[in-house]
């Protein structure tokens, strides 16, 4: 029987390493702007067009590679980060596998351009699906330049399942804002084409984090807190944003050495220490970094890098929640003391030159206990012999509890509409013939409104409410991304928006029905950040806008409604196909039976 293992070609072998390196163009970026990181670089330029498919341009000023490195740089394990065993329990570099350049040369046309400092020439290098084309001196600039054309060319069914240019656009910024966030002291750019995405100049952690996120909000670099504490196991430093802050889709960043991690277990530490100071179904700000002995951690755990395991977790999580809390208590965010003092007594202050008043009796020298002419009680001119007729007339007085008004209230037959309690300023309870109705005024308020955005949305109504005033907003880089994608779902929706340069804009007038929705801005962020957490653009983007509006249109307006106005929210709200639902399936309406009243 013949043999039937075989030993795979380099080429094969580069593009298996290439499905677990490289999963998308944002990868290819990542890779090769670590490179340049760790080539000593201070200042690196990223140009992706196509959302990298056609091209991902990487340049930079470090210390170049010889003509042989540079050859070397896409065999397979080749690297100059380390050499034995040892190395990698003392890690202080972002790539050490040698896998990245052979894996990228395996899916894509390559061409990289490099030079040392001093050097009189340089080198060109292109290269192919792992076929060396050309290798020879260059006049070049010192520093390197990696040009990534047609990714995936040769594997179709890879290129195939690539998202649409935005999504893949927006993975290409995370990765690009996790490297810039870890390395503020180097001078970043990414454009898209020839549009400037970010141009970053070096400088602290600080002003790199509101470089990048300062469009988020006004003020946003006065709402970040700063924490630190150093320790014999971890030192820790960075922000966290005010409880003020929060938002359901909060910016969270950790680093540790220098490299951006992934770590929920540190996560919860931080949700731990805010302590019910955040508003329900939000998350803190944060941007923390960490340094630790590279011995103490392993970084190969995951072809990405950014699952780090940490062999005092347990430790450090215990210092992250302290810090965190002893930074939120020094801005006195944490809760003071409250005591209670509506049942003390009040004592008025002694003062010495306020002479108390003697106390007076009264007597009436008149009074004859035995004479029943002279009691002031009413009681006392009631004959003894009558004392029954007492409990006679406390059986004939009527229940203050048994009122016609109350007895119409709690009818099975019928409810009157203007029978209503508002308790603790959320629910409405009326009576209905199968018990008591309990309405959430808020969830109510979201499902009737939108079921009326989606039907003037299918039904193609467009009625616009002009603004007073103009209002401006500005998005961040890849929340303008997802903004450009929605931008004609929200104008057929009523929206007048023009934009000025990206990624700013001027919102003219916004839907008829939304008038009292309170901070335009603000709506479109909650828009904007919806569709970025779920990733969906198209045919349910009418349904997410309609469900994002409609939240927060009722979160701002269901506690401001008189009873007519509720009247008429308990009335539309069961003309609503669903009326039992909120649009995101939670319950609006509970009726509790007799036997649940009573048991």
């Amino acid at each position: 029987m013949s043999d039937i293992i075989n030993i795979l070609p380099d080429s094969i072998a580069n593009q298996i390493a290439a499905g677990e390196v490289i999963q998308r163009p944002a990868s290819v970026v990542k890779e090769l702007v670590e490179n340049s990181v760790d080539a000593g670089a201070d200042k690196i330029s990223v140009v992706v067009k196509g959302a990298g498919r056609t091209l991902v341009q990487v340049a930079d000023n470090g210390k170049g590679m010889s003509h042989t490195d540079a050859r070397m740089s896409f065999e397979r394990h080749a690297t100059s980060k380390i050499s034995k065993a040892g190395d990698l329990f003392g890690l202080r570099t972002m790539g050490f596998r040698g896998e990245a350049l052979a894996s990228i040369a395996a899916v894509a046309a390559v061409e990289m351009r490099t030079r040392q400092a001093g050097a009189d020439f340089g080198t060109v290098v292109e290269i192919a699906a792992s076929n060396i084309i050309r290798h020879e001196p260059d006049s070049c600039v010192e520093g390197t330049v990696f040009a990534v054309k047609n990714l995936f060319f040769n594997v179709p069914a890879r290129r195939k399942f690539l998202k649409s240019d935005e999504t893949e656009l927006r993975h290409i910024i995370y990765e690009f804002q996790r490297v810039a966030l870890a390395n503020p002291h180097i001078e970043l750019s990414l454009y898209n084409g020839t549009e400037a995405l970010y141009e970053l100049p070096a400088g602290n952690f600080k002003q790199r984090i509101t470089a990048i996120f300062g469009k988020k909000s006004k003020n946003y670099a006065s709402q970040l807190i700063d924490i630190a504490a150093e320790t014999n196991l971890v030192k820790i430093s960075g922000f966290v944003g005010s409880p003020q802050s929060a938002s359901r889709n909060a910016t969270q960043f950790f680093f540790v050495n220098g490299r951006f991690m992934r770590h929920p277990y540190f996560g919860k530490a931080i949700q731990m220490a805010y302590d019910n100071m955040l508003p329900h179904d939000t998350q803190p700000i944060y941007f923390i970094t960490l340094e630790v002995k590279p011995e103490n951690i392993d970084v190969n755990v995951h072809p990405t890098k950014t699952e780090i395991k940490f062999e005092d977790e347990k430790e450090i999580f215990a210092i992250i929640m302290s810090c965190v809390r002893e930074s939120l208590g020094k801005f006195n965010f944490l809760p003071s003391l409250d005591f209670d003092t509506n049942r003390t007594l009040d004592i008025p202050a002694y003062l010495a030159d306020n002479k108390p008043d003697m106390p007076r009796v009264n007597t009436d020298n008149n009074y004859n206990p035995f004479a029943a002419a002279h009691s002031t009680s009413s009681n006392r001119g009631i004959s003894v012999k009558n004392w029954d007729m007492l409990y006679e007339r406390r059986q004939q007085q009527t229940s203050p509890y048994d009122t016609a008004e109350q007895k119409a209230f709690f009818s099975p037959d019928e409810v009157a509409k203007s029978n209503f309690w508002i308790y603790r300023d959320k629910y409405l309870i009326t009576a209905v013939k199968s018990g008591l109705m309990i309405i959430d005024r808020q969830l109510a308020l979201e499902r009737i409104t939108y079921e009326q955005i989606l039907i003037r949305l299918q039904q193609g109504q467009k009625a616009t409410q002009a603004l007073l005033f103009a209002e401006t907003i500005t998005f961040s880089a890849d929340e303008n991304i997802t903004f450009e994608t929605i931008l004609p779902e929200l104008e057929a929706m009523g929206f007048d928006i023009d934009k000025l340069s990206a990624p700013s804009y001027t919102i003219a007038g916004i839907p008829s029905f939304l008038t009292e929705v309170g901070s335009v801005p603000d709506l479109l962020r909650d828009i904007v950040g919806y569709v970025v957490d779920n990733t969906t653009v198209g045919k349910e983007i009418y349904e997410k806008i309609a469900i994002r509006t409609a939240k927060a249109y009722a979160r701002k307006t269901h506690s401001n409604l008189n009873a007519q106005e509720t009247e008429a929210l308990i009335a539309s709200l069961f003309q609503c196909r669903t009326p039992n639902y909120s649009p995101e399936g939670i319950k609006t309406v509970v009726i509790l039976s007799d036997a649940d009243i009573w048991g």
